[in-house]
């Protein structure tokens, strides 16, 4: 094993960043690395690709995940040993709510911990919660974009298909209940990270916050609602001036 880079991500330990992005998808890193100054590919390495930048004067990382939490995980413990210390995840969602609808943003302050990676680091009973000041500047960047977005709660799931075909399932009387609980508890919109990264950013002393780019909506559908939005660059751009607002917010304290 080469002591000199993280073993996942592949990255030189020598490489020191505060601040970074994390997308799901490989292929958008470099549409978001594109938004940094200076921004060189690094490495890539099983689902991890990453890219390095400046931001206001800052160094930044853009690192995809890809799917679930298992590798979220993963990549937030090796990017907290580089010195990050501040993460916005940047993702896609389906929405839940009749009022999500397709290419609408959702700014997550917490997340339903429907997945099976946070209780491997902490006890149930802990809710998943976004950091305040990240969040904030989340709801800020939207704003001065002028974005339609949503604030609330997010479910994370380990099962793509268990949300999307759940009567096909051994366990479909327990999702399909599940899922009818959350939309009358009001959860927003569903996906599969949000809910470790906030868990593991809170064991880590990390600031963590997630926007999502709705895709679609099932519940939508059921009314005849087929609409589809691929085109995550709004979210993108949120992050980005996001990330602006929280490097010159930390700047004026430091």
């Amino acid at each position: 094993m080469n002591e000199n880079v993280l073993f996942h991500l592949q990255i030189p330990r020598t490489v020191k960043a505060k601040y970074a992005i994390l997308p799901g998808d490989p292929a958008r890193v470099s549409k978001i690395a594109s938004y940094l100054e200076d921004a060189d590919y690094l490495v890539s390495n099983r689902e991890y690709t990453t890219y390095f930048g400046t931001l206001c004067g800052e160094n930044v990382l853009v690192t995809s995940t890809g799917i679930g939490g298992p590798s979220t995980a993963i990549a937030l413990e090796e990017l907290h040993m580089l010195g990050v210390d501040t993460i916005i995840r940047v993702g896609t969602c389906g929405g839940m709510q009749e009022t999500v609808k397709s290419g609408d943003l959702i700014i997550a302050t917490s997340a339903v911990r429907a997945e099976g990676t946070s209780k491997e680091y902490a006890p149930i009973e802990l809710p998943a919660t976004a950091d305040f000041e990240v969040t904030s500047a989340l709801v800020k960047a939207a704003t001065k974009l002028d974005e339609h977005y949503h604030t609330g709660i997010i479910h994370s799931k380990d099962s793509f298909y268990g949300q999307h075909n759940p009567a096909t399932m051994a366990v479909s009387y327990e999702l399909e209940n599940k899922w009818k609980a959350f939309i009358k508890c009001g959860v927003l919109a569903s996906e599969m990270e949000t809910a470790a990264l906030f868990t593991v950013s809170a064991v880590r002393n990390i600031r963590a916050g997630s926007i999502l780019h709705a895709i679609w909506n099932q519940e939508r559908r059921k009314s005849g609602d087929n609409s589809e939005n691929i085109n995550t660059k709004n979210a993108v751009l949120t992050a980005i001036e996001a990330l602006k607002i929280i490097i010159a917010e930390d700047k004026m304290i430091n």
